[in-house]
C-alpha cells in the first residue's frame, strides 16, 4: 500500500516528514491532508492534530465522516469538533468519501445507500480501517478508543463500521441518518448516542424516501425507533427507555422553540448504553454548529444542544481493551 503525504500545513507547526512517509517523533500539532492507496483508488481524508500530541502519549482518535454531497473540508469547517479535540485531547480524521467531481459530492457506500459508492460497490469500512492503520505509523493513537461520528450518510457510515467492525470501535454517535446495512451481525455491543430531529424533512424521522436532490436518488431512509431498536437488542438493553434530561430554547413564536429530549436505554451488556437524542424544531443539521448551508436546503439550525461537545462526554466513558492494534 502506498502511503504518501499530500499537503501539510506548514503554518500550524506540522513537523516535517521522513523518508518513508513517517514522522518523527509524530505528528505535530494541526491539520493534515493525507492520502493512502486503496481498493485500486487514492482516497484521502483530513487528520487534526490537537496540542496535547506534543506530551507523547497516545490519543483517542475520532472518525467524523461527511453527509452526502459533501466532503471532509465542509465537514470539518461545519461540525467544528476541533475545538472539542483541542481542549480534551483526541486526534479527529475526517476522511473524503467517492463521486464522480473530485473531492467535491461525495458519497460513503453505507450498505444500501447512498449515490456513488453504493452504486460501485465502494469497500468503504476497509477505507476506515486502512485509515486507522495509516494513522498509527505516523503518530501514537490509543486503539482501544476509536470512535465514529457522522452526519446523514456519514451517520449510516458509522452505523456499518460498528456493525462489521464492532472489534474495532469503541463507540459511535450517528448525527440525522439510520443505519441501512444489509447484514447486521455485530460480534460485540456498541454503545450508540443518536441526534435526529423528529422535524428533518431530509432524512425522516419515521422513515421513508427523502427529497430528490441533483445528481442523488430519492433514498430511502430507515425510521429511528427501528434503528435504535436493532442496536438495543444486540446490546442487550432494556427495551423501554427511560428519561433523561430535556431541554428547550423558548422562542417569541412557539413554532420556533427547540426542544432536546434524552432516552436513555441502559445498563446493557457490559456496561454500554444506546441513547436518543430527541429534537424539535432542527432540520437536517448538525446540532450546536453554526448555520452553514441555506435553511431552504436543510431546514432550521438549532443551538439546543451542542452534539460535538455532548458525544465527546459520551465517547470518553467507553473504550474497547481488547481491540487488535491497527493492522496494514
Amino acid at each position: 500500500m502506498r502511503l504518501t503525504v499530500a499537503v501539510l500545513v506548514l503554518s500550524l507547526g506540522i513537523a516535517p516528514v521522513a523518508a518513508g512517509g513517517g514522522v518523527e517523533p509524530g505528528l505535530a500539532p494541526g491539520n493534515y491532508d493525507l492520502e493512502l492507496d486503496h481498493g485500486g483508488r487514492v482516497r484521502r481524508f483530513l487528520t487534526h492534530v490537537p496540542p496535547q500530541a506534543s506530551r507523547g502519549l497516545p490519543l483517542p482518535v475520532v472518525l467524523s465522516f461527511h453527509g452526502g454531497g459533501s466532503s471532509a473540508k465542509d465537514h470539518q469547517q461545519w461540525c467544528e469538533l476541533d475545538r472539542v479535540a483541542d481542549r480534551a485531547g483526541f486526534v479527529v480524521v475526517y476522511p473524503d468519501g467517492t463521486g464522480h467531481f473530485g473531492r467535491n459530492l461525495l458519497t460513503w457506500n453505507a450498505g444500501t445507500c447512498c449515490g456513488y459508492a453504493y452504486r460501485h460497490e465502494v469497500d468503504d469500512v476497509g477505507f476506515a480501517l486502512a485509515v486507522l492503520a495509516d494513522l498509527a505509523q505516523r503518530t501514537r493513537i490509543d486503539h482501544t478508543r476509536v470512535y465514529a461520528t457522522g452526519m446523514s450518510n456519514g451517520a449510516m457510515m458509522s452505523y456499518r463500521l460498528a456493525a462489521e467492525a464492532s472489534d474495532r470501535i469503541a463507540a459511535i454517535a450517528p448525527v440525522a441518518g439510520g443505519m441501512v446495512v444489509e447484514s447486521f451481525r455485530p460480534t460485540r455491543p456498541v454503545p450508540v448516542m443518536h441526534f435526529h430531529s423528529i422535524d428533518d424533512h431530509r432524512a425522516p424521522y419515521g422513515g421513508g424516501r427523502g427529497p430528490l436532490l441533483p445528481f442523488f436518488n430519492r433514498e430511502l431512509h430507515p425510521g429511528v425507533q427501528e434503528t435504535i431498536a436493532r442496536w438495543v437488542r444486540n446490546d442487550g438493553c432494556p427495551p423501554e427507555a427511560r428519561e433523561g434530561v430535556t431541554i428547550q430554547v423558548p422562542a417569541l413564536r412557539p413554532e420556533e422553540s427547540h426542544v432536546a429530549q434524552e432516552f436513555i436505554h441502559a445498563p446493557c451488556w457490559g456496561g454500554v448504553e444506546v441513547i436518543l437524542w430527541k429534537l424539535t424544531g432542527a432540520g437536517h443539521v448538525w446540532p450546536g454548529a453554526s448555520p452553514r448551508y441555506s435553511e431552504l436546503l436543510l431546514g432550521r439550525p438549532t443551538r439546543v444542544i451542542d452534539a460535538s461537545e455532548t458525544m465527546w462526554r459520551f465517547f470518553a466513558k467507553f473504550s474497547r481493551p481488547d481491540a487488535p492494534p491497527p493492522r496494514r
